[in-house]
């Protein structure tokens, strides 16, 4: 993988990463004439909770859906120029110009919420990172040839290596959003990368299960899960190096987990057949849910990586999870699940199981 560093007009990194055979030189210039990003995002805890909520009321104004002739994640041409200074390109990554967190974020900063002592305010500070998978508008991940898939996997490594790095940075959560119906803004295929200064809810609650199930029986929670979810009735693609199931209290109406069969705590630790064997297993299972319905499925994909402080303690594994329920029909987030966070499925974990398995194209 050739990486090369670049600048855009406004002063954001944009990071070209090539494969090895004949990699072009990138040094097409951004000609725009952009002011400079301002962010001004706060973290502000919950004390009730126990959480942080960051809050960026500047993002107000960001690209919203723009037809695909106005794509701004499209590579540059003529008259046109996009966040992309190149004419094409394989993958690429660069600071979200409407960041959520930013490491230059502003840090003048009350120590509290205005009226609350009990909520804590700091800055926004950390990073925010878009990654296009593709220079083609209309190529969904699932499409991608596994060469190019196994780029992108290599991009994700690169990136938490460099972004766990950082100092103040508790957490590197790489994603996609695929789908107007997950709340996409922008269409062309593309992920995030989001670098937090705190360990996330989803983590924190996972490390206490771990925690728990060590003093109530010795073991390791995520290798007492993998294995008995290898030899049941939900597992959906497997291979040598990776199996991908449905949860056995899975809380979306389609939901799996790809879990690697060595422990590992994030990306970077993976082994170059690790790797491949994991494009293979998910290329697979984003099939499977492209075609499950007569249109494909909104997902989200969300890696689970350890925090910096808890490395020993994890096992790295991707969530995939769709809220369409059935032709036509999503899984809305309602009084129950929003309202008090306690979910209640319309399927059937077994049951999604065998019908993923049946899925051919």
């Amino acid at each position: 993988m050739i990486r090369t560093t670049r600048q855009l007009a406004d002063g954001r990194d944009i990071l070209y990463f090539d494969d090895d055979r004949d990699a072009p030189v990138r040094q097409a210039r951004d000609t725009r004439d952009l002011p400079a990003v301002s962010t001004r995002s706060e973290l502000r805890f919950d004390p009730l909770l126990g959480e942080w909520v960051v809050v960026a009321a500047h993002r107000q104004t960001r690209t919203f859906l723009p037809p695909a002739d106005q794509c701004p994640l499209c590579p540059s041409r003529p008259g046109r120029p996009t966040e992309v200074p190149e004419s094409d390109y394989q993958v690429v990554v660069f600071e979200n110009r409407f960041p959520s967190l930013a490491i230059d974020v502003a840090r003048d900063v009350a120590p509290t919420v205005p009226g609350n002592p009990l909520a804590e305010l700091r800055p926004g500070f950390g990073r925010c990172e878009v990654v296009c998978f593709t220079s083609e508008h209309d190529r969904d991940f699932a499409e991608l040839p596994p060469e190019r898939a196994r780029l992108v996997v290599d991009v994700w490594a690169e990136r938490t290596a460099e972004l766990s790095a950082v100092e103040g940075v508790q957490q590197v959560f790489c994603f996609e959003n695929h789908g107007e119906e997950i709340g996409v803004t922008l269409s062309h295929p593309h992920g995030q990368i989001y670098a937090y200064p705190f360990v996330t809810p989803r983590v924190a609650a996972v490390l206490r299960s771990v925690q728990r199930h060590r003093e109530a029986t010795g073991g390791d929670l995520f290798a007492d899960v993998l294995a008995a979810e290898r030899s049941g009735p939900r597992v959906v693609a497997t291979n040598e190096h990776w199996t991908a199931f449905v949860p056995a209290a899975a809380r979306w109406p389609y939901e799996l987990q790809l879990f690697p069969h060595r422990r590992v705590a994030d990306l970077p630790a993976l082994t170059g057949e690790e790797r491949d064997a994991f494009v293979e297993v998910y290329l697979d299972v984003l099939g499977r849910f492209a075609h499950r319905f007569d249109t494909p499925m909104p997902y989200i994909a969300s890696w689970n990586q350890a925090p910096a402080q808890a490395r020993e303690d994890w096992w790295l594994h991707l969530q995939l999870f769709s809220l369409r329920r059935a032709p036509g029909k999503l899984k809305y987030l309602a009084g129950s699940e929003s309202g008090m966070g306690a979910f209640i499925t319309d399927t059937n974990p077994e049951d999604v199981a065998e019908q993923l398995r049946a899925v051919t194209w």
